[in-house]
């Protein structure tokens, strides 16, 4: 007989991550230095630069410019 599992409490998309590209980006070193002494949590100090970055796209894709 099968094993019976209960999903009762499971929750869909947690383990969801975005796929990551590996590229070579030339920062300025007193910018790398920020954000390596400003990182949440333990997090590394390229996570806290993705945020960030990601933070601008949202702010710059919400509402495309008025161009008239």
């Amino acid at each position: 007989m099968p094993e019976v599992r209960d999903w009762s409490g499971a929750r869909r998309g947690v383990l969801f991550r975005p796929i990551k590209q590996q590229l070579t980006l030339r920062l300025d070193a007193d910018v790398i230095a920020w954000f390596k002494s400003h990182t949440l949590n333990g997090e590394g100090y390229q996570t806290s630069i993705n945020r960030a970055l990601r933070a601008y796209v949202e702010q710059h894709t919400a509402a495309p410019p008025d161009r008239s």
